[in-house]
This record gives C-alpha cells, structure tokens and sequence, in this order.
C-alpha cells in the first residue's frame, strides 16, 4: 500500500469518524468542551494507528529514520493522543502517566536494548498480551463522563505501538500485516470459517455455551461488528498469535504443526479471563478455533486471511449467541 494511499485512507476516515463521533457526541448529550478533545484524540489516533498497514511508508520511516530516534517518535506518538485528551478534559493523573509512559517506552526500545531472540520475542509476547489480558488501559484512560469510556484509545495505541515495534526496528518480514485481503484471502478467509462452523457450534452447545438469539437490530450491526472485528480485535490477535508466535516457533523448532497447536492452545489460554477468571468453557473454544485461524494463516502466507476467518467467527457469535 501506497504513501498517496495512506494519506486518502487518513483524510476519508476523519470525515467519517469525524461523523460519526459528532453523531455519538449529540445523541449522548456530550458537551463540546468534552467531546471536541476526546474525538481528536480518537482522530490522531487513527492516523497511528494505520500507519503500520501502508508497507511504503514504514520502509520509507525505517530506510530514514535511525533506529533510536524511530523508537523515540513511536513512544513520542504513543503518549500523544493520551496527553491530547486528558489535559483538555483535566482527566490527566500523573501515577497514570507514568504507568504507561513505562510501558510505551520498555516496548518502544525493546530491540534498541536488546537483541531479537527467542527469550526478548516471547518476553515482548507477553508483555503485550498481559497489558490486554490485564486490561491495564481502563485504569489509565479515565474518561470525562462515566457512561463514556476512553480506554480502548489505549487498546489501539498497543496494537499499533508492538506492530510498528516489530515490523521496523525488530524488522519481521512476511506476516502479511494489513488492513484489506486481497480476494484469494476472503476466499481461504471463508474458506476456514465453513470449516469451523459446525465444529465451532457443536463445541460451543456441548459447554453450554451457545444461547441462540436472534433479532433485526442485532442482523443489522452485524457489517459494523464485522469490519469492526476485522481491522481491531482480529487484527491484533492474529498478527500477536500467528503472524509472531506460531511463525517464530515453527521457525524456532523446524515443526509447523507443532507451532499451531502451541499457538492455539496460547491463543486460548488469553481467553480464560474474558467474562470472568477463570472461563475454561471459553477458552476451550477459542483454543480450537485458534487452531481453524492458524489454518488460514498458513494457506495465505499471512494473517489477512486469518482475520477473515476470526473476524467471521466472532460476527456470528455476537450476532445468533449470547
């Protein structure tokens, strides 16, 4: 993807976030004075936050920019949208600044200080997926109006701050990281969706899971959950599980069927403290379904397809269970 693209993909996506955050402001009753901060610092945000998909632009940034002083712009832009909307709204906590300065700075120099290896990787790895797990953000992005929360600025700057971390100073090649499948990847996508499908809906009635339901309402958000879904929630998860993990062990032990199942049953394990520690019944699902994920992963020779398949799976799910 092109620089001139990047900069079509910023100017169209402020005019409608721009939109539709004006949209929300007035139907929450939001006053000026809170929403107008909170929304630019959503707008700056997302101009971070695709940067890492256009593969121009990041060769251009690493080809000019030494490798200390990227670190130092990337932890820089980390902190910017933070600090945009919370000395404007007074929300600003020095103990909470600190906390994620220390974390935007320990991720943002990670290869300046260490050496790529197994052990720096994995501990990177888990350093991320704690912050998430850990939901770190919520304590950090206070927001303005209780009703209205902020953190997931915080969910966004993460995923956008590790992958430019390891696309251009750790320099991983070849995870296909990106925000538009090519056609050949909507179809293996699919493809493995199909496939998981019935499994994924035997399994989830057998744990007691699957409450099926149904409504217009909920049909009707299904495209806004999916392409939601898609360039977020599967974005992050399949570029950390398999674009990372599951290549980096089957490259580290030279057996691929042994990095997807070692990624599938990591990816599950990060699901035991959704709704609630410890939700195993969950886990077991999302342990399987990563494995239907690395599938795809590994037919498209990148995580765009893999997103396609979670993104699907998880429409589904939001949209027919509870």
């Amino acid at each position: 993807m092109t620089r001139g693209g990047f900069v079509v993909a910023v100017v169209a996506g402020w005019i409608v976030l721009g939109a539709a955050g004006a949209y929300y402001a007035r139907l929450k009753q939001i006053p000026s004075l809170i929403a107008a901060p909170v929304l630019a610092a959503f707008l700056l945000e997302y101009v971070f936050y695709i940067a890492p998909g256009f593969s121009q632009l990041r060769k251009w940034m690493a080809d000019r920019i030494p490798p200390r002083p990227l670190a130092l712009l990337l932890a820089i832009s980390a902190l910017a949208p933070y600090l945009l909307y919370s000395l404007a709204t007074g929300q600003f906590r020095v103990v909470a600044a600190s906390r994620l300065a220390a974390l935007v700075f320990a991720l943002s120099f990670w290869y300046i200080i260490r050496r790529p290896a197994p052990a720096a990787d994995l501990a990177f790895l888990t350093l991320v997926a704690a912050a998430l797990v850990a939901k770190f953000f919520r304590h950090i992005y206070l927001s303005p109006i209780p009703s209205v929360p902020v953190d997931a600025l915080g969910h966004l700057m993460l995923i956008r701050l590790a992958a430019a971390v390891m696309l251009m100073l750790r320099e991983v090649e070849g995870t296909g990281f990106g925000f538009l499948p090519t056609a050949r990847e909507w179809a293996i996508g699919l493809r493995y969706f199909l496939y998981f499908l019935p499994v994924g809906a035997a399994l989830s009635a057998g744990l007691g899971l699957a409450h099926f339901r149904t409504s217009p309402i909920l049909l009707a958000r299904a495209p806004i959950w999916f392409l939601g879904t898609l360039w977020v929630l599967a974005l992050s998860e399949e570029f950390l599980a398999r674009g990372l993990l599951q290549r980096w062990i089957s490259d580290w032990t030279g057996r691929p069927q042994f990095a997807l199942l070692f990624a599938s049953v990591a990816f599950g394990f990060c699901h035991l403290w959704f709704r609630g520690f410890p939700n195993w019944r969950f886990a077991i699902v999302a342990a399987v379904a990563g494995w239907f994920y690395g599938k795809a992963y590994e037919r498209g020779q990148g995580i765009r397809a893999a997103m396609v398949t979670h993104a699907l799976a998880v429409t589904v799910w939001q949209t027919l269970s509870a």
